[in-house]
């Protein structure tokens, strides 16, 4: 028994290695890939017409045009273009749910963070004691009972993009004192990283 508790505790310990560097792989393979498509290109055509290399010179390039794409996103001109080249993706399916996705994340990242989730509660789900994870995203008003409702994202476990939305009186929320930081690791880790305790919420 011993055994078996010992080998739970050195895969939890392994999987927790694996998720802390993930991040760290993810971001190496970005900048290997910038250097290796952008910015070793650029130095091979800058050493056939001058001779020279210039290193950091793709990297460079590439910050200048997502600043060039980011003045246009904000001019009419640049709404419109990006408007056309929706609608052109919308029209190809594949590319379609990509590229839909790719907006749904970016407009969540370009939103402050009060303005996506006011806090992490407990909610529950499927049966009675059993409780999920929910983030506050805004309150409602039922103008039938005048009740005044909050509005939770449920997230899908580990992808926090996709979920549901519930509606919940107050009183039937549970609140875990923890961080929707804290909430969200445990989403995406599946539990694995994240709060040791749930704490009841104080009444002094």
């Amino acid at each position: 028994m011993k055994k078996f508790i010992s080998d739970l505790r050195l895969r939890a310990n392994i999987f927790k290695g694996l998720l802390a560097i993930t991040p760290l792989v993810i971001t190496w393979l970005v900048i290997k890939f910038v250097y290796v498509m952008v910015d070793r290109r650029m130095m091979n055509i800058m050493d056939q017409f001058i001779g020279f290399r210039i290193p950091g010179l793709g990297l460079i390039v590439v910050l200048l045009i997502l600043y060039i794409l980011g003045i246009l996103s904000s001019q009419v001109i640049g709404r419109r273009l990006f408007n056309l080249l929706e609608a052109i993706s919308n029209r190809i399916p594949i590319i379609k749910t990509t590229y839909q996705v790719g907006r749904q994340v970016a407009n969540t990242l370009s939103l402050p963070g009060k303005q996506v989730f006011k806090k992490a509660v407990l909610v529950e789900c499927f049966k009675p004691g059993v409780r999920v994870i929910g983030f506050v995203t805004g309150t409602i008003e039922d103008k039938q009972t005048h009740q005044k409702l909050l509005k939770i994202f449920v997230p899908h476990v580990p992808n926090p993009i996709s979920g549901f939305l519930v509606f919940m009186k107050e009183a039937d929320v549970f609140e875990p004192q923890w961080t929707v930081d804290e909430a969200m690791k445990a989403v995406i880790s599946g539990g694995i990283i994240g709060p040791d305790l749930i704490q009841p919420a104080s009444t002094t």
